[in-house]
């Protein structure tokens, strides 16, 4: 009998005696005190009355003050019991009986199972639903389970360290499994779902890079470690906003990509709109899309200015991407290179540093502890501190500290100090990123998302524009646009995706006018979030399986 049981057994006890004993005294004092004997029926019937306040009949008034007083009690008494204490037992009963249970087991096929759930977890799962993969959450917590089921996602409720709970996920007709959960509980899982399946694909986080091989002795094929890759990404951002270099592309054709270009503080585009840089006149290349302080717009107003928060999204021709990115470059920051700050060295910070080290680019690594690789010991929060370590003079500054909190401190202090710097922070949560934006950071970017697209990466081999704005490309065909030109199709508008290419046989055709018209057998190259994409499978009728790609 489970602890809920226990207490209400305890209270119909509770008031099955309250009640006999208040019927046998009230029959005493009916008798003795008051001259008129009554049966054990009729003194439970008034003790019923009293407690329930429905009346007292011809019993009443009473002549003497113990009787008086009796009544009273067995009132306050059926107060207490009834109105106060019942409803504390009634009301979890009733809300339990109205829940809806979650599965306990499913029957898809060549599907995805999450089993644990993060905030990660929950950037895979935006992502497989882009993708329309068929996918399944698997948590042993009846409360998480209900939440997920209420939510409209498909979850099992069974034990997720069990070899039934992976049984009950249908893991021997999963394509993977994602172990989204601590070290040790993924250790746990990884040994439940390889006795289940000795050939499913198995994709584990680890907390620390450090464990990596233990997971893989437990049976997991891929270990990926967060913090990891949260730096490279910090690095590779730092790296793409202040050098030539274009950075990650997507190539569609031979001679045509796709990619990211960060607006630096004071370069020719700095304060411009789409309309007045003219870049398709200038540069050729054409703008897809464009993230503001984090949040990516489709087909921005020709109006929209461009700053230093802004990343364009863009494609064109190598030279022509080359060309642009010249633009986004300060002619002041290009001239007078000084190394990149790293404040923070843990797992993330010190993996910032082995970047910038591999690709040749000058650090100076700030932290509080007193460590051989810290060239600045100090609080970064401390202007003297951001002094020292040469902010004035630096190329970029990268925050890696463990607290989001700090991180938005830091960066007020940071930006105060100077408005030129570039300043790419991270943080854990994402609803920390419009908060570090707002303190004057250029580029944030929150752990859980960026662990989450790179698991996507993992699991689909998906063309994701970057790991922290998670912009996909997409290879589909689309039959249903079949005789509908681009303007008339409306895709932008309607769905939120752009169109960027159309392979049509052997060729590909990038320069789309309005009056375009698809054919029943193109196949389309469309950029969009994982809300775009997803509305865009349904305009076109069809589930959309993203492509592997190579990338530059």
């Amino acid at each position: 009998m489970n602890a809920q049981k226990r207490r209400a057994a305890g209270y119909v006890a509770l008031l099955v005696v309250t009640v006999t004993g208040y019927a046998l005294a009230y029959q005493w004092g009916m008798a003795h005190l008051e001259g008129r004997p009554v049966t054990l029926v009729r003194a439970l019937e008034v003790t019923v009355q009293s407690f329930t306040s429905t009346g007292y009949g011809e019993d009443a008034p009473w002549a003497t003050a113990p009787m008086n007083v009796l009544v009273m009690l067995m009132q306050l008494t059926g107060l207490v019991l009834l109105v106060l204490t019942l409803p504390l037992f009634v009301a979890p009963w009733v809300e339990r009986r109205l829940e809806i249970d979650p599965p306990t087991s499913t029957a898809l096929d060549d599907h995805v199972v999450v089993a644990g759930f993060s905030a990660r977890g929950e950037t895979l799962i935006d992502e497989l639903a882009a993708a329309g993969v068929p996918h399944v959450i698997l948590v042993g917590e009846r409360e998480a389970a209900r939440r997920h089921h209420e939510a409209g996602r498909a979850v099992v409720f069974a034990d997720p360290e069990t070899a039934a709970g992976f049984e009950a996920a249908n893991v021997a007709s999963a394509r993977s499994v994602v172990l989204d959960d601590t070290d040790e509980a993924n250790a746990m899982m990884a040994l439940s779902a390889r006795a289940v399946d000795d050939d499913v694909r198995i994709v584990s986080f680890a907390e620390s890079s450090d464990v990596a091989t233990y997971l893989e002795y437990a049976g997991a094929d891929e270990v990926l470690s967060p913090h990891a890759i949260l730096g490279r990404s910090l690095a590779d951002k730092v790296t793409a906003a202040v050098s030539t270099d274009l950075g990650e592309t997507v190539e569609i054709g031979e001679d045509f990509a796709v990619a990211e270009m960060p607006i630096q503080a004071g370069s020719d585009l700095d304060g411009t709109t789409l309309a007045e840089s003219r870049l398709r006149e200038r540069t050729g290349v054409n703008v897809v899309g464009a993230w503001f302080e984090g949040e990516f717009v489709g087909g921005p107003e020709p109006d929209r200015p461009i700053d230093r928060n802004a990343i364009l999204l863009v494609a064109g021709r190598e030279e022509d991407l080359e060309s642009l990115k010249e633009l986004t470059l300060s002619e002041h920051r290009s001239h007078t290179r000084g190394p990149v700050v790293v404040a923070g060295h843990g797992e993330v910070g010190s993996t910032v540093k082995n970047v910038l080290d591999s690709q040749g680019v000058e650090n100076t690594v700030v932290d509080v502890a007193d460590e051989r690789a810290i060239d600045v010991v100090g609080d970064v929060s401390d202007p003297s501190v951001l002094d020292e370590a040469g902010v004035d003079d630096a190329t970029a500054l990268v925050f890696a500290l463990g607290e989001d909190t700090d991180t938005v401190f830091a960066t007020l202090v940071a930006r105060e100090e100077t408005m030129d710097l570039e300043i790419v922070a991270r943080v854990d949560e994402r609803d920390s990123a419009s908060k570090v934006y707002a303190a004057g950071a250029d580029y944030v970017m929150a752990l859980a998302t960026v662990s989450g697209r790179m698991l996507a990466d993992t699991i689909l081999g998906e063309d994701v524009m970057s790991l922290d704005t998670g912009v996909t490309i997409i290879h589909t065909d689309a039959p249903d646009l079949a005789g509908r030109t681009l303007a008339g199709a409306d895709v932008r508008d309607r769905t939120g995706c752009t169109v960027i290419a159309v392979e049509r046989g052997d060729a590909v055709r990038t320069d789309l006018p309005p009056d375009f018209e698809f054919r029943e057998d193109d196949r389309l190259v469309v950029a969009g979030t994982d809300e775009a994409v997803a509305s865009f499978n349904d305009f076109v009728g069809s589930v959309t399986t993203v492509d592997s790609r190579d990338r530059d």
